[in-house]
C-alpha cells in the first residue's frame, strides 16, 4: 500500500460512515411514514402477521446504528493513529500539507491559498511529503 492510499483511508472511512448515517436516516424516514386511511369504512381490528415489516426495519435500523458505532470507533483509532505519524515527520510544510489534505480533506488548490503558495509548489511539495511518509512508514499495512 502506497502512502496516499494508506492516508486516505481516512476519507473513504468517513463517506462509508456518513452513507451508512444516511441509509440509517432513510429508514427511519420510511418506518415512520404513515400510509393513507380510508375512514368511510367500517373498521375492523385486525392484528398484523408475526415478523411485519416494520419489525424488520426496527431490527435493521438496530443493526446499522451498531455498525455506525464500530466504524465510528475505528475511525476514530485511525485518525489517532494518522494524525500522530504525521506529526512524527521532520519537515513543518510536510506536516501541515499531509494533515490539511488528508486529515482536514482540502483540495491542493485550497492548501496553496491558505499556505500563501503557488498550486504546483504545493504539488510538489505534497508530493515529497508522501515520499518522507512512507520512507519513515515503510511498513504500512
Amino acid at each position: 500500500m502506497t502512502a496516499k492510499e494508506y492516508l486516505q483511508q481516512l476519507h473513504k472511512a468517513d463517506v462509508i460512515i456518513n452513507q451508512r448515517i444516511q441509509e440509517k436516516a432513510d429508514l427511519r424516514a420510511r418506518l415512520s411514514s404513515i400510509g393513507s386511511f380510508d375512514y368511510s369504512k367500517e373498521r375492523v381490528q385486525t392484528s398484523l402477521p408475526e415478523g411485519a415489516g416494520y419489525e424488520r426495519q426496527i431490527a435493521r435500523i438496530i443493526d446499522l446504528e451498531n455498525e455506525i458505532d464500530s466504524l465510528i470507533d475505528d475511525y476514530v483509532d485511525l485518525k489517532h493513529k494518522i494524525i500522530g505519524e504525521i506529526h512524527n515527520m521532520k519537515k513543518p510544510d510536510h506536516i501541515r500539507i499531509l494533515y490539511k489534505r488528508y486529515v482536514e480533506n482540502k483540495r491542493l488548490e485550497q492548501i496553496a491559498v491558505e499556505m500563501n503558495y503557488t498550486y504546483q509548489y504545493v504539488r510538489e511539495l505534497h508530493g515529497y511529503a508522501l515520499q518522507e511518509f512512507e520512507t519513515t512508514y515503510t511498513n504500512l499495512h
